[in-house]
């Protein structure tokens, strides 16, 4: 089939210029009607094009631009969407989304009432399963495949994992789940193991290229299961013969691991060579049970800067100059939260050798790059395997060592049995370091940090910090540093408030929180206004104290969301006429109902406002933006107060007259 029958017609016909093809893709069926010759360029459009937009929008870059030629790979010989295609993490989604009839909405790529940086599946068909942390695939793919079986559905079901996501337990947990029969079935699957951590190195060059299209082709199939009858007659030369295949198979490629899973291993192969990738996946396309395919690809490919320096270009913060790269960083006008807690990381190592850092794969984003050059030994990279990170901090905690373990609020959750179990119950001095707590703008619902007030402060023998500035930050990290006893410190992504930062550490006291305005109205509304107290829990602090400006409103800086102050609190109710919580976390079983909870306790009937994220994910966006459309700047936090407590609010009973206020 010639490349003109699959133009639309009207299309320029002057040859010197060829036609783009990108233009007219609008669904991968789109893609599989062109010919195979014609692939190629569509790959450099189409990384052009992703190049282009991320320039524009920011987003993940270099692993988009590596996986340009396996996408296109997987439309052209999968009859998606009828087969279901999982991609792992889903950072590396864009040329998919290209692909699949978004292209005209990628210049919304991560921003407020755009398209998501990760596959939904309520945004297309095509997102099959929907992914943002590492490791899901093999087992979403799994269950897809067996569903289809027992419906009766002929279909294949493909996982795209990257060797990242390889180190979790989870990947292992379910290639060990697939490689067996369900009810004598097989799971006709396939999982590509998109490799690019390693250079394409000489065995993957023609003579592997050959022995992968031989070893995925029927004839080698058909021929091994024939071997395999004949031989199962014979023990030990069925013994003999399998061991020689693992060891041929060894010889030219780390294939045997799978293998024991009980998949057929194919590979390595170039990720970016169409020439090995559509053949290998047509003939693994066709075969039945588990396979699997490892391809190597290179992060950034086709765009030098990012293929000399993936790390840096692993994703772009902002807009940028494609022919002049990422723009040089510039010292921020404040430190983030992250560069405040690897500063203090650095200054407690060098006070304390029994400081040892702990990051499941995290080492660029929680701020620990200059701890691991200048404390290598006490450096521990895990990988990303968060379950795995909590109970080794605990197995270092139980030989004395004072475990730091570095981890995304969002991330914490993928270990909290181990947290419950390991850490807790045995009340182990481990400190978690937990950055992104809250809003986090462009990754949206999966990487929120809504949850890990209301996840912690259930847990009996943990302590939950929650610093209101960069300064409360670095004394809150001493604080649980401090402690004998298992505690978080929780901080937003992004720069405070521009506190000054004091060198010197100073623990604060624990479980107690502190004044930092006072209403001068008097109780009982008698200036015509109720006498309003703000508790604020973190950053929100801030735009709290502004509030209060407007409503002359007492403001607490909480400082603990587990103990809660207990006495701040009785003493705030009673000398006001309402209490106003506000949190950047989620309001069912966050701080605002620990404070409910004190109240209740003690017998206070004051009138409650509880402000925090509600009980629905929060979207990718601008975080401000997010903020402000959630009531939880300055102006909502207001607006909110007004609206609640316009009138004096009725006190159902006086504070009752406990012990220690009669003493």
């Amino acid at each position: 089939m010639t490349a003109s029958a699959h133009r639309p017609t009207g299309v320029n016909l002057d040859m010197s210029q060829p036609t783009p093809l990108l233009p007219s893709i609008h669904v991968p069926a789109d893609v599989r009607r062109l010919a195979r010759a014609e692939l190629p360029a569509l790959a450099t459009e189409l990384r052009e094009f992703v190049l282009n937009t991320v320039s524009q929008t920011g987003g993940h870059l270099g692993s988009n631009l590596g996986t340009v030629e396996l996408t296109i790979a997987l439309h052209y010989v999968f009859d998606t969407p009828h087969d279901r295609i999982v991609w792992d993490v889903g950072h590396q989604t864009y040329p998919h989304k290209v692909l699949t009839g978004r292209r005209e909405r990628m210049h919304t790529l991560r921003q407020l009432g755009g398209i998501s940086g990760f596959p939904r599946r309520d945004e297309s068909e095509y997102d099959t399963f929907g992914t943002a942390h590492s490791s899901t695939s093999i087992s979403a793919a799994l269950g897809m495949a067996l569903a289809s079986h027992l419906k009766g559905e002929q279909r294949r079901c493909v996982a795209v994992i990257g060797d990242g996501a390889m180190s979790a337990g989870m990947a292992f947990e379910a290639l060990n789940n697939a490689g067996v029969p369900h009810e004598g079935h097989h799971p006709d699957m396939l999982v590509v193991l998109n490799d690019n951590d390693m250079s394409i190195s000489p065995p993957v060059g023609a003579l592997n290229k050959y022995l992968a299209r031989l070893m995925s082709g029927r004839f080698y199939t058909a021929a091994r299961e024939s071997a395999k009858s004949v031989l199962k007659n014979a023990p030990p030369l069925f013994e003999l013969a399998r061991r020689l295949e693992e060891h041929a198979k060894g010889m030219v490629n780390p294939g045997t691991i799978f293998e024991e899973f009980g998949f057929n291993y194919v590979g390595p192969i170039d990720g970016h060579d169409l020439d090995a990738l559509v053949p290998t996946l047509m003939n693994l396309r066709d075969q039945k049970g588990p396979q699997f395919l490892h391809v190597v690809t290179k992060k950034g490919y086709g765009y030098k800067l990012a293929e000399a320096d993936p790390v840096k270009y692993h994703a772009a913060s902002g807009k940028f100059n494609p022919a002049e790269g990422f723009p040089k960083a510039s010292a921020p006008a404040k430190p983030t939260y992250t560069q405040v807690f690897g500063q203090w990381l650095c200054d407690m190592a060098e006070k304390d050798s029994r400081l040892v850092g702990i990051t499941p794969a995290m080492r660029e984003g929680s701020g620990m790059v200059e701890f691991h050059k200048r404390f290598p030994q006490r450096y521990h990279d895990v990988g990303i395997a968060e379950q795995h990170a909590v109970t080794f901090a605990a197995g270092m905690a139980c030989e004395g060592l004072k475990p730091v373990v570095a981890i995304y609020s969002t991330f914490l959750q993928r270990g909290y049995d181990q947290l419950i179990h390991d850490v807790a119950i045995q009340n182990l001095p481990v400190v978690f370091a937990m950055d992104r707590a809250g809003i986090v703008g462009a990754d949206g619902a999966t990487h929120c940090g809504a949850f890990d007030i209301a996840y912690l402060r259930c847990i009996p023998n943990m302590g939950v910090l929650t610093p209101a500035d960069e300064n409360e930050c670095r004394q809150a990290l001493f604080t649980a540093f401090g402690r004998d006893h298992p505690t978080a410190v929780r901080y937003p992504r992004g720069s405070g408030v521009g506190a000054q930062i004091q060198t010197e550490m100073t623990a604060i006291p624990w479980g107690k929180g502190e004044i930092r305005r006072t209403s001068t109205r008097p109780i009982g509304g008698r200036s015509g206004a109720p006498r309003i107290a703000i508790l604020a829990f973190g950053t929100l602090l801030y735009p709290a104290l502004q509030a209060a400006e407007q409503l002359d409103a007492t403001v607490a800086n909480m400082r603990f969301a587990k103990p809660i102050d207990d006495e701040l609190v009785g003493e705030l109710a009673r000398t006001h006429d309402a209490l106003v919580t506000v949190e950047e976390g989620c309001l069912p079983g966050g701080a605002g109902s620990a404070v409910m909870q004190s109240l209740q306790d003690a017998g206070f009937t004051v009138p409650v406002l509880t402000l925090g994220l509600p009980d629905e994910f929060v979207e990718h966006g601008d975080p401000a933006k997010l903020l402000s459309m959630l009531g939880l700047d300055a102006a909502g936090i207001e607006r909110s107060i007004a609206e609640r407590f316009g009138s004096r609010p009725a006190r159902v009973a006086a504070p009752p007259v406990r012990a220690a206020d009669a003493a």
